[in-house]
């Protein structure tokens, strides 16, 4: 309090949160909870993160019921002027084929399954 009246004002923290969480609860058998420890822990993230993208990943799989409206998006897609810049498909598969050279070249694989 001294300090505040020789004016020197003590930092103050604030905390913001852009989002509100809530907590989740699932209950898995014992077996279960040490087969997802042992993934999580082989890719380097909690079972929370794991958790979390499993679910996203999951989330994506479902369709959403809307046909009509990604049926608009690919109409309005086939209705898009491309203004004469169509790649020839020889050109981009030479292209593909020297990018992939380059990178076994490099060591850098490149050799995968597509």
């Amino acid at each position: 309090m001294a300090h505040e009246a020789e004016g020197v004002r003590a930092p103050s923290v604030v905390c913001h949160t852009t989002a509100m969480s809530k907590r989740l609860q699932v209950v898995v058998k014992d077996d279960e909870l040490e087969r997802y420890e042992q993934v999580a822990d082989a890719l380097g993230m909690t079972v929370s993160e794991w958790v979390r993208q499993s679910l996203r990943e999951a989330e994506r799989d479902v369709s959403t019921g809307d046909v009509e409206r990604k049926l608009a998006a690919v109409r309005k897609a086939v209705t898009l002027e491309t203004e004469g810049r169509e790649a020839d498909i020889e050109t981009m598969l030479a292209e593909t084929e020297a990018g992939r050279l380059a990178e076994i070249e490099a060591g850098m694989g490149g050799g995968g399954d597509v």
